[in-house]
């Protein structure tokens, strides 16, 4: 549902665009629609992951997933921007709360080698479910800028067999505080968490938000930019780039495919191998106008940031007591989106300054190299295999 909110709109931007031409500072508020859920799961992850540590992670989220059909197809009765701005920040706080509760659960139910192949599973299924839902957003947008909206309602269908399989662990289940989940699934409903007894893990997580912000920017930059990189060179045709973006996609689902294999390597070998991986081929992409060079660079860069964000998440997860992880999810969380709403801003920003979008790219490219090094040899990363987790 989350990527829903990202990927599923921009086909119609131009038709809303249309729709609200004569509403003052249209040219401003309608790109926003599409980012401003960003900037709102970014600061709302937290305070879900405070509730969910505090009272129930299963109930938030279906609470959540319910919500988040009701402001998701708000557009479709609504008639000022303004109101379906209102109702995108809305969408945005539910998204919050989403993903945290459902990273959460993940790392509720399993541990170890498991806890790997599912934390890998959720990327992959998440880039697949973006390339999905953006040609289905092109395909609806034919019938209107409002009909994609429709499919915001998914989330409440999807609300009732989570409501019926899902189960909250107990809290009698996580003996001291650096226990963790109930071994390996099954239905506890158990009573609060006392989460809130505590402490907010920020020395655990201080080092991964910040380099997961840092990946936050790498990861969406080609995301927004592809499309305009690819105009800029001459390909305007909207089947080829799509075709492109697709194959960049499907490269970031390779990655995080390979996630579970790859996690017998450290934290800080692989985000060494990933951070330099997606700078080369953002470097790439900027240093040439050939296209098949920069498909290679799309999909160097796909690769990369497919392992990168389960590698964050599962850095980050695994530090994390039960009384601790919804609050530390909802920080990771936060973060993460914090440098996805920062990504095509700093762009923006770089483009201006250096005077081309190429530019800019290869700035972000150097930065990404720049995080592999430091990761190399200031930030303290632990070696030890990530799938080294002992069962909980």
């Amino acid at each position: 549902m989350p990527v829903l909110g990202a990927v599923l709109l921009s086909p119609v931007l131009p038709r809303i665009s249309e729709h609200f031409a004569a509403t003052p500072g249209s040219d401003v508020l309608v790109p926003v629609i599409l980012t401003v859920p960003a900037l709102f799961i970014a600061l709302g992850a937290p305070f879900a992951g405070a509730v969910a540590d505090k009272f129930d992670r299963k109930r938030l989220l279906i609470a959540a997933m319910v919500g988040y059909a009701i402001s998701g197809t708000a557009p479709l009765y609504l008639d000022s921007i303004q109101a379906i701005l209102a109702s995108r920040v809305l969408v945005g706080v539910c998204e919050a709360a989403i993903m945290t509760c459902c990273t959460t659960l993940i790392a509720d139910y399993w541990s170890g080698p498991r806890r790997i192949r599912y934390l890998g599973l959720q990327t992959l299924v998440t880039t697949v479910a973006a390339t999905a839902f953006f040609a289905l957003g092109g395909l609806l947008g034919a019938g209107g800028w409002r009909t994609p909206f429709w499919l915001y309602a998914v989330a409440a269908l999807a609300a009732i067999p989570m409501a019926l399989l899902l189960w909250q662990p107990a809290a009698a289940h996580h003996g001291g505080p650096h226990d963790g989940g109930p071994h390996d699934g099954g239905p506890h409903d158990g009573g609060p968490h006392h989460g809130d007894r505590e402490p907010w893990p920020w020395r655990a997580l201080a080092v991964p938000s910040l380099v997961t912000i840092g990946g936050g920017v790498v990861f969406y930059t080609l995301i927004v930019q592809l499309s305009y990189v690819l105009d800029g060179v001459g390909v305007s045709d909207p089947a080829v780039i799509g075709g492109v973006t697709a194959l960049m996609s499907l490269a970031t689902a390779v990655g995080a495919g390979l996630f579970a294999r790859a996690s017998g390597r450290g934290a800080r070998v692989l985000l060494i191998a990933e951070f330099a991986l997606s700078g080369l081929g953002l470097l790439l992409i900027s240093a040439t106008e050939a296209v098949p060079v920069i498909v290679a660079g799309a999909v160097l860069t796909g690769f990369a940031t497919g392992l990168l964000l389960p590698t964050l998440l599962t850095w980050a997860v695994n530090r994390l007591p039960f009384a601790q992880r919804g609050r530390g999810t909802g920080l990771w969380t936060g973060a993460l989106f914090l440098g996805e709403f920062l990504s095509p801003l700093l762009v923006s920003a770089l483009a201006a300054v250096t005077g081309g979008l190429g530019l800019s790219l290869a700035v972000i490219g150097v930065a990404s190299l720049v995080l592999a090094a430091l990761v190399a040899t200031v930030l303290t990363v632990p070696a030890t295999p990530l799938n080294a987790a002992p069962a909980e």
